[in-house]
């Protein structure tokens, strides 16, 4: 009986038979030379005609925001800060980052403000319809993350929204991490945004299975604040939510404020020099002149310039 060879079959005997693949080298090395030269990778001189040759990295997206969520023994808490950032810039000190989805479900948002809020509005929506059409059914925390990654996914990321969602259901709490290109996690606890890592070094020294509700409230509380304190893009407040499994919801509305300026303001002695008393400005003569109508003040009362053109 003939023996096979690699050769007899069509296989490439120079081929490496294992280890690493190296078929991205070259992919690779004209990402790097394009990145280098901001232009033509060929000519390695930049070309600022040409914007398609600039630059083919892909941009990394900065989310400034962390939220977080857990489970515990009777339900779910999820938490945010209220630091709404452009580029360098804090756009507003004390923004809402925990959105209604429906009444036994809330969504934690981190990306473009308008994104999330959109988003989980139009979701929201769809969930309401949905229960009216199921007899004012409760609504399952899947069918929230089915909806919200089926509309990432179709943006393909374009949409910047990256998700926490949690809720209590007839199948118990559930919390989920949903990315803005549309894949989801189930976990028991997790993070994001550009605070996450220092939330997430929380939840793994601390975090356990049967955590009573103040407990879990506390550990999330302690999450956003390390947050808080080593991202420079989350900061201002710290918003919890409570949703538990018997249906009621606990929002609790900057419930830490560690950023409050109000007392350190106070405690500046302010010179008394500067402030301007009355009669410092001295007054050299007034005049009152009765308006001409008894409607008070006209038309008539006014001169009018024409401007120069």
């Amino acid at each position: 009986m003939s023996e096979f060879t690699k050769s007899s079959i069509g296989i490439d005997t120079n081929a490496p038979d294992g280890g690493f693949s190296f078929d991205n080298v070259h992919r690779n090395n004209l990402i790097q030379q394009t990145s280098q030269s901001g232009g033509n990778p060929q000519s390695g001189v930049s070309n600022a005609s040409n914007n398609t040759n600039k630059s083919i990295l892909p941009l990394a997206t900065k989310t400034g925001t962390t939220i977080v969520g857990l489970v515990y023994k009777n339900g779910i808490v999820l938490g945010a800060d209220t630091r709404s950032t452009n580029d360098t810039t804090v756009a507003d000190k004390n923004c809402e980052k925990i959105h209604y989805i429906a009444p036994n479900i809330y969504c934690c948002g981190a990306g473009t403000a308008a994104d999330t809020e959109k988003t989980t509005e139009l979701i929201s929506s769809q969930m309401e319809l949905l229960r009216m059409n199921t007899g004012d059914s409760q609504s399952r925390i899947v069918t929230a993350c089915t909806l919200l990654k089926r509309m990432l996914y179709r943006y393909q990321g374009y949409v910047s929204a990256a998700l926490v969602l949690g809720g209590c259901d007839i199948n118990g709490p559930h919390l989920y991490q949903i990315y803005p290109h549309g894949s989801t996690g189930k976990l028991p606890f997790t993070t994001m945004g550009s605070g996450s890592l220092a939330a997430m070094a929380v939840f793994e020294s601390d975090y356990r299975d049967d955590l009573e509700e103040d407990e879990a409230i506390k550990l999330v509380q302690r999450a956003i604040l390390a947050g808080v304190f080593n991202d420079l893009g989350s900061g201002s407040n710290v918003d919890t939510c409570v949703i538990r499994m018997d249906g009621s919801v606990a929002m609790d509305r900057n419930g830490i404020t560690p950023n409050e300026v109000a007392p350190l303001r106070a405690k500046v002695k302010r010179s008394d020099v500067l402030n301007m008393r009355e009669g410092t400005t001295a007054v050299l003569k007034s005049t009152f002149v009765k308006a001409k109508s008894s409607m008070g003040v006209t038309l008539a009362d006014v001169s009018v310039t024409a401007m120069e053109t």
